[in-house]
């Protein structure tokens, strides 16, 4: 009867003397005496509650069902699923937790489980599944029944027929007491309580690390439902029956430690007692906490079987993956199989064995450091280095010999303040460097840096090639790179190099993938790092696919470009001075790329024309920028991917992703872009940014209105606090900004911002955005899309459009001061000025001219021009006229030419052209329709 859920009456009666019989009576007592929870329930005696069947009518729709050896968030899953589901039948599990069984025995009559035994069978067609994605058999099962799960295991994948609700929540009670709380269900205390011990047992009573703020958020909901904590705390806390207790002993005496990849495991294995049949799972949480283990797995030889059970206290040690090995299941931090037919003498060396496939790598310094090291000789003077450090933000520099390249020191910020503090401003950095060779490999593990660091007193430790043959740095890490790793929250350390990697195949094209795995292997190759960087990081997680293969890499971009086209063709333009490289693609090189033959190639040359892919590929070498002084362009000189990271303008566009070989998905963040992108915040980098730059105004504003995020309030202070700076900010620059604002999908809203921020004003007094320019600015696209305009503007741009739009509503002495500020081009300047004329004079103007009269007036402007003057002249005659002249009046041309003229014997000169003006007027208006009559109209004309 253990084995069904239920004890037997005599262990029943053991077992509420064990726990308290009188408090336990009296806290049943006073439950039941409660009228919500006596609703709709069958009443049983306490002496029955395990014999009686509660479920004798009604043939039941759907099936809630858990897995063996439930423990409280298994059953605690399926009543609130029955909640959820009134047509639902619960059927518990045949093996129950002792303190499961216990508490079910003597709070039976609140709840309506089935027992396997008591289950009638009826056809089953359709089953619910909690907390597991593993279903059993029950009699009246069809053979593929629909299956729903509903769980928080996520290192499982139901069956591709199923349907599933998986989310990473510390119990899968929780999943189901936020659509509870949702609908607005009632739940007595008794319900409250049980689901209550479902969170708390799988949640470590949430302390955890699995543990998520939905967890908590339950648990507080269900207390005030009326959940009690003094229940939860004895049933999570029963003592061990005399069975347990002597397992438990020879279990702990059995403990073996192991040492894997700098985790402390043990395995402990022993033969249970005859007759046992209690569960494992609380002595194994017992072990743990006294033996205190990064992961323990514990092994019971239960007559031919072996049970394994096996938990884990930190990130680092999945003990899921032990579990796997032998046909179990679980997740990271809990995990069982049971090893059929198997003896403990033979399973126990294969479990240690797989041990380490439980231990994630420890996080190497390779993961941490910076490549691209910058190094001062012992030469160089104090007042030098102080200029460097000021320059670039570091804190110390080692120190290295030329041209031997060795390392004999480490100088720090503070060293070389208190030098200058003393006038030792033209003393050698040797004098006051800390004096020393404390290095570190790219395989060792952060802990070794931790302990360097420690020890040595070095806020930064070079890191020098893996033989140790030299000194020579390739590599540094610092104090904030162990900081950063150390105390990220652990949701980003997950954001792992797979999810990336999987994001990518997704979300690029397949050609461009196959390009990105070859950059990849040859920059591996180089050892070279490789990254994506900027935008196209934060569009891949915002789940936008990229359009371009930009890469930034640490080290020399040419050498990896050169070695590309040597590899695959195309031709590579470099320019050694800023260390960057254009690989152009043709169809060729596609071809290498991708293995394809000759047809496939001039198939991707089509996709190149269709800018399906690029035709270039563009690397450059991480760099960092030094500003001398306010809005002035800034120096530009080498530097790691943290420092080219460091110069860019928001939070969100510092995220990174390595491409190079094994570290294929790594993704960098450094300065908290992730959380900027939940949180939807523009966020400036530094508080001096829109000092150095304030053309980054209207770059904030741009994204804030293309993303729908928000300028976070401090970055907000800080743009208005600069504003005043865009007056020393060159036209062009400016121009090109506003340009890009026009350019988005959506102009409207950057240049409502604009203005609402006095962007606009601070440009140049008067300069504003009206409310009708928005009217206009959304036929825009329009006349692209449709027909004929699309074809009279298949080679112009909308850009110009937008831009005169703009300016057309302002008075004109503000659009030439606006076109003198911004720098305008000559043309532009001339067209921009001929929409306001336009406006103003053909406002007016009656439909019934003539269109010789019509084709007088608008032949002298381009197509953008008469655009922008339809637009304006909406709904005026002006408007069809504009565009019945491109229709069917500009392309309107005489039989007779200047060559009929000349052969006439007529001289060329000024004549021509009033004589052919006057016979296009003529056609134009109809007077004339046929060469011949052309003809005779140019004999009158000559008379």
């Amino acid at each position: 009867m253990a084995e069904m859920g239920c004890l037997p009456r005599e262990n029943r009666e053991k077992d509420q003397e064990t726990l308290g019989n009188g408090d336990w009576a009296q806290q049943r007592q006073s439950w039941c005496k409660m009228p919500s929870a006596r609703q709709n329930i069958v009443t049983l005696s306490p002496s029955d509650a395990c014999i009686a069947h509660p479920m004798h009518y009604n043939i039941p729709m759907r099936l809630i069902l858990s897995h063996e050896n439930a423990d409280f968030d298994a059953v605690a899953s399926q009543l609130a699923a029955s909640k959820l589901t009134p047509d639902g039948v619960m059927i518990l599990s045949r093996r129950l937790n002792r303190n499961v069984a216990q508490f079910l025995t003597l709070y039976w009559d609140a709840f309506r489980f089935v027992r396997p035994s008591d289950w009638r069978k009826r056809r089953v067609k359709d089953v619910l599944l909690v907390d597991t994605q593993s279903l059993n058999s029950v009699r009246g099962m069809v053979a593929q029944p629909t299956v729903h799960v509903i769980d928080h295991h996520t290192e499982e994948t139901p069956p591709a027929a199923w349907t599933a609700q998986v989310e990473p929540v510390g119990a899968t009670t929780t999943l189901l007491v936020e659509q509870l709380q949702a609908q607005g269900v009632a739940l007595s205390p008794e319900e409250a309580t049980l689901m209550l011990l479902g969170i708390y047992e799988d949640t470590g009573s949430l302390t955890y690390d699995t543990t998520t703020p939905r967890d908590v958020a339950a648990a507080a909901w269900l207390l005030e439902a009326g959940g009690i904590l003094s229940v939860v705390r004895r049933f999570l806390n029963i003592p061990l029956s005399s069975g347990q207790q002597a397992l438990y002993d020879d279990l702990h005496a059995a403990a073996t430690w192991h040492e894997v990849r700098g985790q402390s495991l043990i395995v402990a294995g022993a033969v249970a007692p005859e007759n046992f049949t209690d569960e494992i799972a609380s002595i194994t949480h017992r072990l743990r906490e006294s033996l205190q283990p990064a992961g323990l797995v514990v092994l019971v030889q239960l007559d031919e079987d072996v049970q394994l059970v096996a938990r884990s206290t930190t990130d680092a040690v999945d003990v899921a993956a032990v579990a796997r090995s032998f046909g179990g299941g679980g997740h990271s931090r809990a995990a069982a199989a049971r090893i059929k037919d198997r003896q403990l003498v033979d399973v126990q060396p294969e479990v240690v064995a797989a041990l380490l496939q439980a231990v994630q790598p420890l996080v190497r310094v390779a993961d941490l450091m910076s490549h691209g090291v910058q190094m001062v000789p012992p030469e160089m003077l104090v007042q030098e280095a102080a200029v460097l450090m000021q320059r670039f933000g570091y804190e110390g520099y080692p120190v290295v010999t030329e041209p031997a390249g060795e390392l004999v020191g480490l100088l720090t910020r503070r060293a070389v303040d208190r030098a200058i503090s003393h006038e030792m401003d033209s003393v050698p950095v040797a004098r006051i460097m800390r004096k020393g060779s404390v290095t570190v490999r790219p395989s060792d593990g952060i802990d070794t840096v931790q302990q360097k660091m420690l020890s040595e007193k070095w806020g930064q430790i070079p890191v020098v090639a893996e033989d140790g043959h030299s000194t020579q740095p390739i590599g540094i890490v610092t104090r904030t790179d162990l900081l950063n790793h150390l105390f990220q929250p652990p949701s980003k350390q997950a954001a792992s190099a797979a999810n990336m990697r999987q994001r990518m195949l997704e979300m690029l094209p397949p050609a461009l993938w196959q390009m990105v795995l070859a950059i990849s292997e040859t920059a591996d190759a180089l050892d070279l790092p490789l990254y994506f960087v900027g935008g196209l990081v934060r569009d891949l997680l915002l789940g936008k696919p990229p359009t371009d293969l930009d890469m930034v890499v640490e080290g020399d971009a040419i050498r990896l470009g050169q070695m590309l086209a040597r590899q695959f063709g195309g031709e590579i333009r470099s320019h050694k001075r800023f260390g960057t490289a254009k690989w152009l693609l043709d169809e060729a090189v596609w071809g290498n790329v991708l293995q394809r033959d000759e047809q496939e190639s001039r198939d991707i040359q089509s996709l190149i024309s269709n800018h399906q892919l690029p035709p270039t590929i563009d690397f450059v070498t991480a760099r960092t920028e030094f500003y001398t002084e306010p809005t002035a362009l800034p120096e530009v000189s080498h530097g790691s991917i943290k420092l080219d990271l460091h110069r860019r303008d928001f939070a969100l566009n510092t995220l990174a992703v390595r491409l190079d070989g094994a570290f294929l998905g790594q993704l960098l963040d450094f300065y908290g872009g992730q959380q900027d992108l939940v949180d939807g915040c523009i966020r400036v980098l530094h508080s001096l940014s829109f000092v150095d730059d304030p053309t980054r105004i209207l770059r904030a504003v741009r994204l804030e209105q293309r993303l729908n995020f928000q300028i976070e309030p401090r970055t907000l202070e800080l743009i208005k606090e600069a504003l005043p700076l865009l007056d020393r900010v060159s036209g062009a620059r400016l121009r090109h900004e506003i340009e890009l604002t026009l350019q988005e999908s959506d102009p409207i809203a950057p240049m409502v911002r604009l203005a609402a921020l006095n962007v606009l004003g601070h440009i140049l007094e008067g300069l504003v955005w009206l409310p009708e320019t928005a009217v206009f600015f959304q036929r825009v696209p329009e006349f692209w899309q449709e027909s004929p305009w699309a074809g009279w503007l298949a080679d112009e741009s909308p850009t110009f459009v937008y831009f005169a739009l703009w300016l057309a509503a302002l008075p004109e002495a503000v659009q030439q001061g606006a076109m003198k500020r911004l720098r305008v081009r000559k043309a532009t300047k001339a067209d921009v000025l001929a929409c306001g004329r336009l406006r103003r004079e053909w406002v007016t103007l009656p439909a019934a001219l003539k269109p010789s009269e019509v084709v007088k007036l608008l032949r002298p402007y381009p197509v953008r021009v008469l655009l922008v003057g339809r637009i304006l002249l909406e709904g005026q005659p002006a408007a069809d006229l504009i565009e019945q002249f491109l229709a069917e009046w500009r392309g309107v041309r005489t039989a007779v030419t200047g060559n009929t003229l000349k052969q006439m014997g007529l001289k060329p000169g000024p004549q021509f052209g009033i004589l052919l003006e006057k016979l296009l007027a003529a056609k134009l208006d109809g007077h004339v329709t046929t060469e011949a009559e052309e003809l005779a109209l140019l004999d009158e004309l000559l008379e």
